[in-house]
């Protein structure tokens, strides 16, 4: 138990590290181990195991999620809400109800996004970090329904969640969440209400204070800054940072970043001849020919 809990721990750190492609097998082979040891257990090794099946079932839906692959994420995640059930464990259900969430907000499904937060949210122990979680997510579902005074009311909500939640140090869901992330995510909803000047900024402020370990996230956050400072006119700012989101890009495999930078190489078209925006442009075309 305690070596599939460790072997998740260092998968967690390569997926950030290298990105999804090379995780996936083995989140999939970890999965497959632990349903045959289910069969055997039974009590509290049997509900053990079945929380660690949805931890990873949750992890495969993320890495999924990454590539790009939104059927498979949702698999992934029915597969890690339908174990946290049959776990018993509720915190796990909410937070796993709250990444849905997430993932419904990547899939431009604002209702999706906004029905599942409520309902995480109202699971959330009062004043629990999962409360936060579910309510920031829930914020880019009224973005994405062009919804701008409901989304910043929700924002402005997850913020109030987060300064007063109780960090508990037993619970491991969400303990990435912090102001920073909540600002970024903000920044994610301004571009998505086409305040792209604004988006920029934030983006900017949230990556100065992401922790070292985040490389990915790093490229994704980059990557949506240099397309916020492209669409607000700043086409030479948003060449800089998109090679720099590019070089992370290259190094994870991240489908996420690639996304971004494809529209980031559209949007740029119109400037091509600026020197700048031409060596992104051919950088660009270069990592994908030596990805083909």
């Amino acid at each position: 138990m305690e070596l599939l809990q460790a072997t998740r721990r260092v998968l967690i750190d390569n997926d950030n590290l290298f990105g999804p492609h090379r995780v996936i097998p083995t989140v999939q082979q970890q999965i497959a181990a632990i349903k045959e040891l289910r069969v055997d257990r039974r009590g509290t090794d049997r509900r053990q195991l079945l929380q660690l099946q949805t931890q990873y079932s949750e992890l495969c839906g993320w890495l999924y999620q990454d590539l790009g692959d939104f059927r498979a994420a949702q698999h992934w995640m029915r597969e890690a809400l339908e174990a946290s059930h049959m776990a018993g464990d509720d915190e796990l259900t909410t937070y796993i109800l709250a990444r849905r969430s997430q993932l419904a907000g990547d899939m431009n499904d604002p209702i999706e996004a906004v029905d599942v937060a409520e309902a995480a949210e109202d699971r959330a122990v009062p004043r629990s970090r999962l409360a936060a979680v579910a309510a920031t997510y829930g914020a880019h579902g009224h973005a994405l329904r062009n919804d701008p005074l409901s989304a910043q009311r929700a924002y402005e909500h997850a913020l109030e969640l987060h300064a007063i939640m109780d960090p508990d140090p037993s619970s491991p869901w969400g303990v990435w969440l912090d102001a920073a992330y909540i600002d970024v995510q903000r920044a994610h909803s301004l571009a998505a209400l086409g305040d792209h000047r604004a988006a920029a900024e934030g983006f900017r402020n949230a990556i100065s204070r992401l922790p070292a370990g985040y490389h990915r996230d790093r490229g994704v956050y980059l990557g949506r800054e240099a397309v916020s400072l492209a669409r607000a006119g700043e086409a030479e700012r948003a060449a800089v940072v998109g090679l720099q989101a590019l070089s992370i890009a290259k190094e994870t495999g991240s489908d996420r970043i690639s996304r971004e930078l494809a529209q980031l190489d559209g949007i740029l078209d119109q400037w091509r001849t600026v020197p700048g925006v031409s060596d992104f442009r051919d950088a660009l075309t270069d990592a994908v020919l030596r990805q083909a």
